[in-house]
């Protein structure tokens, strides 16, 4: 089974997710803050790691976790979910991991069904939505 770990510190949209998730048959985990996420994996790392932007305590604490999960763990697939990302320019930062290292984004509200595609991709597993038109 695959394993997966929400970040996000929205409990009804983390555990929303979390449901969906687990319907499709992927074995999911949550947490709700960033303060022991390094200790988390460095206990167990997840297939991939599905994290907000923004929290409490820092709006910018999902940037910085993202730059230091990459830096200790540079093969975990992180899927950063975020509503800030034309806000501040992000549309092409996904892809230069000197900037910003994740593997992919998600807008917030999210449409599950592109979600979905791209964790499958993220994944190399085949998805169950077919791609939509234009």
């Amino acid at each position: 089974m695959t394993d997966l770990l929400i970040v996000d510190d929205d409990q009804d949209f983390a555990g929303t997710l979390r449901m969906m998730l687990q319907s499709r048959g992927y074995d999911v985990a949550m947490e709700h803050d960033t303060n022991n996420i390094l200790a988390r994996l460095d206990q167990r790392l997840p297939d991939a790691l599905i994290l907000d932007v923004m929290f409490p305590e820092d709006p910018f604490a999902g940037f910085e976790l993202a730059r230091e999960i990459r830096r200790r763990f540079p093969k975990l697939p992180i899927l950063m979910l975020t509503g800030v990302r034309q806000q501040f320019s992000l549309e092409d930062e996904a892809h230069d991991p000197a900037r910003l290292p994740v593997t992919d984004f998600v807008e917030k509200p999210v449409d599950f069904q592109e979600f979905s595609t791209k964790l499958d991709r993220l994944l190399g597993r085949p998805t169950i939505y077919t791609e939509r038109g234009p």
